[in-house]
């Protein structure tokens, strides 16, 4: 593993240096803030990264905590996190979990994954992007870019991206665990994309299954 992540790293340096991903910027401009980067990924799906991070710099520069989220105006919400994909339905969903973080939680949000996937519209992914952006513990949130480039390096076989996370969990070790959401989203945003993937420039290339059986130059 060390050498794909070392191979996208020096492939995208090459190339054009991106930005860093929005749950990357959020962990760096809220200082790890569990409470915004556990927002910011409700809001970041089906959601292009540009829009999700303009939502969230808005709704916290109005809402600074849980308590005062929770008792937000649903329109109020709706008109600040329009930018997101189905904003409608999340604005109504956070904040019900601000309400609960709130009530149940002191405030605080929980580090466990037991614990954040008991939260209203949380799953696998997203409470692993809180343990590894908010946190810094060890956990492989799979989203649609790790799943695609799994199977196309030919790491895993799986047809969903919580299959993805279960064979990867067995066969990388923990310590690169932290490691591996970042630089994929990057390198599939950049490079492995989902229509023309840039394998002409990839430098993992020649360990790609997918390069392999299409021969693509």
């Amino acid at each position: 593993m060390k050498k794909i992540l070392r191979g996208m790293i020096q492939t995208m340096n090459k190339v054009n240096p991106p930005r860093i991903t929005t749950l990357n910027e959020l962990h760096e401009a809220e200082s790890g803030n569990p409470f915004s980067i556990l927002i910011g990924t409700i809001l970041s799906a089906r959601t292009k990264d540009e829009n999700t991070s303009v939502a969230v710099k808005k709704l916290f520069s109005k809402y600074k905590t849980a308590r005062e989220l929770a008792k937000a105006n649903v329109s109020t919400v709706k008109k600040i996190i329009k930018p997101c994909g189905f904003y409608r339905v999340k604005a109504r969903r956070i904040i019900k979990v601000a309400s609960l973080i709130d009530s149940q939680y002191n405030g605080k949000v929980p580090d466990k994954l037991e614990e954040l996937l008991k939260l209203p519209g949380v799953g696998r992914k997203t409470a692993n992007c809180v343990l590894v952006y908010a946190f810094e513990k060890p956990a492989i949130p799979v989203d649609t870019h790790v799943h695609r480039i799994c199977n196309r390096l030919g790491l895993v076989n799986t047809k969903t991206p919580e299959e993805t996370e279960f064979e990867l969990m067995k066969k990388i070790p923990k310590k690169d665990w932290i490691r591996i959401n970042d630089t994929f989203v990057m390198y599939g945003q950049n490079i492995c994309r989902p229509i023309s993937p840039k394998c002409a420039v990839c430098q993992i290339r020649k360990d790609c299954k997918y390069y392999k059986t299409r021969n693509v130059s």
